[in-house]
């Protein structure tokens, strides 16, 4: 029977890993081979892969399967040990890097959670957000703006949750025209940031303004506000509008300012979103993370906390698409 030096086969896998996926590229490796990172690495901390595992190793870096065992080349073929990893037009970038953690080791960590965040990021997008085509509408380009989130509640005109995504365009619809032509009591230019990272967003955003819209509502001294923009608009049909009170998302996004969202667009890892969670009133804006067992609620403010609440609580989270400055004669009404 023969017998393998574990450790050495540990550090000929971290090495692969390296040349293939970067100094801290576990995340980005650990999906190539189909696994999860937690997975990953129990493998790099003293634990052989099983027979399947190191296949797919050696499959997807090109290397030896004889030499990642062994540490010798395959009698008869010409496969070299794979060479250190270089980093092609980013190796500034990483030497900078390098020097840095030379002088502040402790910053690797915080570091490398950043790295593999923007790697979970792209792939959530790709996985959740489908190329974005504009859809044309029969009704007008406004975009009710239904209730308020914070820790507060959300109120709708005359619903007490969000409609499910099939209907969501012909509620809205019907919550538009029964306001269509009533009298317009205010309205403002507002500035549109774009917050969900779809190149059809990203493109032009230079350009975009909203008009905030006030008009009476059905019952005396109601007021119903609307958001008028065509280009989120005819990208997504059943968008609505919320105000955001409290500063826990500063200085991305501030009190009074109004975030658009779609039913039809959940939130993504390492995106703004808006969730509403189980037993609790209302629903939040933050940045959101996830984990097998966990969701992570992280305020860009510093003064305030993460909040970790278990994903069985999660009973949806929508990604901001955008949000508009609100103007302040239109805040306070």
């Amino acid at each position: 029977m023969k017998i393998f030096d574990e450790k050495a086969i540990i550090e000929r896998i971290i090495h692969l890993r390296e040349q293939h996926s970067g100094i801290r590229g576990k995340s980005k490796f650990a999906r190539s081979l189909g696994i999860s990172a937690s997975t990953y690495n129990y493998y790099e901390n003293n634990r052989i892969p099983s027979l399947k595992i190191l296949l797919k190793i050696s499959e997807v870096t090109g290397a030896d399967l004889n030499w990642l065992l062994t540490g010798k080349k395959t009698p008869k073929t010409d496969i070299k040990e794979p060479e250190i990893f270089t980093f092609g037009s980013n190796k500034s970038l990483f030497q900078k890097l390098d020097n840095l953690l030379k002088v502040n080791p402790k910053w690797e960590e915080p570091i490398s959670a950043f790295f593999e965040l923007l790697c979970e990021k792209k792939v959530f997008e790709k996985e959740i957000y489908p190329e974005i085509h504009p859809v044309k509408s029969a009704r007008p380009s406004w975009i009710p703006v239904l209730g308020r989130t914070a820790a507060g509640i959300i109120h709708f005109w005359d619903k007490e949750i969000l409609p499910k995504p099939k209907q969501a365009v012909t509620e809205l619809d019907e919550l538009v025209k029964k306001h269509i032509g009533k009298t317009i009591l205010s309205s403002a230019d507002g500035k549109v940031s774009i917050d969900l990272q779809a190149l059809p967003l990203v493109e032009g955003i230079e350009k975009w303004q909203a008009n905030l819209i006030q008009v009476s509502g059905q019952e005396q001294n109601e007021i119903v506000e609307f958001v008028q923009c065509e280009e989120v608009f005819e990208l997504f049909p059943d968008s609505f509008a919320l105000h955001i009170d409290g500063d826990s998302m500063s200085p991305r996004i501030n009190d009074g300012d109004v975030v658009i969202l779609s039913p039809s667009v959940p939130a993504a890892q390492g995106q703004i979103g808006v969730v509403r969670l189980s037993k609790q009133i209302g629903v939040t804006c933050k940045l959101i993370r996830s984990t097998e067992q966990n969701v992570h609620l992280i305020p860009i403010n510093e003064r305030y906390e993460t909040k970790v609440v278990a994903k069985k609580d999660l009973l949806w989270a929508l990604a901001v698409l955008c949000h508009i400055s609100t103007p302040t004669k239109l805040q306070n009404n």
